[in-house]
């Protein structure tokens, strides 16, 4: 089939390698003319497992282009996407301006029938501003053309996108029209084959089940969070408490995990946007409130539990911070803890020597060049002259180090870990003082201190 993808950020670019991958021609559009250079270059923007293979290889066999002429992408495209950004506003609801920007693009330049599909994150009713945005750009040039609007949310996760959207594990199809629903089932036919993955619904329940799935899941770190936050007040282990609970198959073991909070492009932002959406329609969402006070408070836990070892005093220390992206296998630092913890440190007067396996140079765009902190091009780097190491986040590099090394290389022989990927036990018997997230410690142990 023949594709158009408007906005090659990390779902348009991730969603047409994949359509490319199994045999249709998309062509990729974007505003960014700079962007559209590089990914013409074989560049890739972003970092993801597998995807600068599959992009380099589709286009090299002329199976995914990119431009930014709209006009020629929507005359290319049978079926449409439309997978712009939609950042938080003011209010913490989601900015359509992107999206019906498209969509007036889309119907300035339409021709002929095609299916317009909504793959950006969007709240209930977007559908409809995108039919009518389309409709008037039409009615504006005299042209009636039909056409279907459909909502088709993304469900890819950051670090196994490519994964998720070759096998995915649903394929929401928001649409009252069979003739779209039979367009987008023989789009996703290849990634259909084992079984029935499709889930057909109006197009407002499908706008927000893509609410509900990262509201739910964010929901579950927050709740785990607070359990952590009481399991350290009374002395109890929350890793404990956290096999108890996951072997219940009601609970499950996914997305139970304490921590340091979430971060990312998704779960901030889709929690305070269905937060806004319910209350625009006059309901208060109080366990949604809850659930990002709860988050954004467990962001400064790393920060408390460094400060509680020193006594409150940070400044001239040097922490070793493991860890930048918000999540292993991405570069991505939107809304990531360890943004929170750098900032806590340098208020407090500390100095930061971080390292990341994939994020090192969008720390140092994010933060710039400044004298209290060094990016490192390896972990051991990291560690020299530190009094202490924070671990911010879970990446496979950190969790089996030389305990030995790390010991002789802190000056103060701490260990803050903000995801509890390693044993108290073998970190103490280092010499080392450990401090987890609700491993019942609420100080360190008195030889540690």
């Amino acid at each position: 089939m023949k594709v158009a993808i408007f906005g090659t950020g990390y779902v348009g670019l991730v969603t047409g390698a994949c359509l490319a991958e199994v045999g249709n021609e998309v062509v990729c559009v974007d505003v960014d003319a700079a962007k559209i250079e590089r990914l013409n270059r074989g560049e890739i923007p972003i970092y993801e497992p597998g995807l600068e293979d599959l992009v380099s290889r589709n286009r090299e066999a002329g199976s995914l282009r990119f431009t930014t002429d709209a006009q020629r992408a929507v005359a290319h495209g049978e079926v449409i996407f439309v997978a712009v950004g939609t950042p938080p506003d003011e209010d913490g609801s989601a900015d359509l301006r992107y999206v019906l920007a498209v969509a007036r693009t889309i119907g300035e330049h339409l021709q002929r029938y095609a299916v317009v599909v909504n793959k950006s994150t969007v709240p209930v009713g977007t559908a409809d501003r995108v039919r009518a945005a389309i409709a008037g750009a039409l009615a504006g040039r005299g042209a009636a053309i039909d056409y279907d609007v459909v909502s088709n949310p993304e469900f890819l996760k950051e670090g196994d996108a490519v994964k998720d959207c070759m096998k995915p594990d649903r394929i929401v199809i928001g649409t009252s029209s069979a003739r779209a629903l039979a367009a987008l089932k023989a789009l996703y036919a290849p990634f259909n084959r084992n079984h029935e993955r499709i889930v057909q619904m109006d197009e407002r329940s499908a706008e927000l089940t893509k609410y509900a799935a990262n509201a739910m899941l964010a929901t579950k770190i927050s709740f785990m969070n607070e359990v952590a936050n009481i399991a350290e007040r009374v002395g109890a282990d929350v890793e404990s408490v956290r096999l108890g609970i996951g072997s219940d198959p009601r609970i499950g073991y996914a997305f139970i995990y304490p921590g340091i909070g979430y971060g990312g492009s998704c779960f901030p932002k889709d929690v305070q946007a269905l937060g806004q959406t319910a209350r625009s329609v006059g309901y208060e969402t109080r366990i949604l409130d809850a659930v990002e006070a709860v988050n954004r408070d467990q962001k400064s836990k790393l920060f408390e539990l460094i400060g509680r070892h020193f006594g409150g005093d940070l400044a001239g220390r040097t922490l070793a911070v493991w860890g930048l992206s918000f999540k292993p296998n991405t570069d991505d630092m939107r809304e990531a803890p360890s943004r929170t913890l750098l900032a806590e440190l340098w208020a407090a007067g500390a100095r930061v020597r971080a390292y990341d396996p994939e994020a090192g140079h969008e720390a140092a765009r994010v933060f710039g060049e400044r004298p209290d902190l060094v990016i490192a091009d390896d972990p051991m780097e990291a560690l020299e002259g530190a009094d202490a190491l924070a671990i911010v986040t879970e990446w496979k590099a950190f969790w089996s180090p030389d305990f030995a090394k790390i010991a002789q290389a802190l000056k103060a022989k701490a260990l803050f870990d903000g995801r509890n990927i390693h044993d108290p036990k073998a970190v103490e018997a280092a010499g080392i003082a450990y401090y987890g997230i609700g491993r019942g410690r609420s100080v360190a142990r008195p030889e540690f201190a």
